[in-house]
């Protein structure tokens, strides 16, 4: 484990919500909407696609879980999905995670293109 990375320490108080062989799932701390959930790779590296295929797929396995958990505990309209991969992507914490952003009619004024709107000007086409 590494003493510098917030997904690797043990003290940490968090509370894991869901889990499997190689990824477990928390709420967000700093959380987009409420039930917002982070699948976290267990294995410590920084970009998603270098995960073997089956720590990949145990993370989309959670996900599916989390979605599922979330529609219980929230029941929100939609959801994004993302996973910031390198600093101009807008990554700040270098250890793979999986955003679950639930979405609730009018949490935005419009929400036509979704993820697009990373980069603003390419959300309305």
């Amino acid at each position: 484990m590494l003493d510098h990375c917030p997904f690797c320490l043990d003290h940490l108080d968090r509370t894991i919500i869901l889990e499997n062989e190689n990824c477990y799932a928390i709420y967000d701390g700093f959380p987009v909407s409420k039930g917002h959930v982070l699948i976290i790779s267990k294995r410590h590296t920084a970009n998603f696609f270098e995960l073997s295929s089956l720590e990949q797929q145990d993370c989309l396995g959670l996900l599916n879980e989390a979605k599922k958990l979330v529609d219980r505990e929230y029941s929100p309209d939609g959801y994004n999905v993302g996973i910031n991969i390198s600093r101009e992507a807008g990554q700040t914490i270098w250890h793979v995670h999986v955003h679950l952003i639930p979405r609730y009619e009018g949490d935005v004024i419009n929400a036509r293109g979704g993820v697009r709107g990373v980069i603003p000007h390419k959300k309305e086409y």
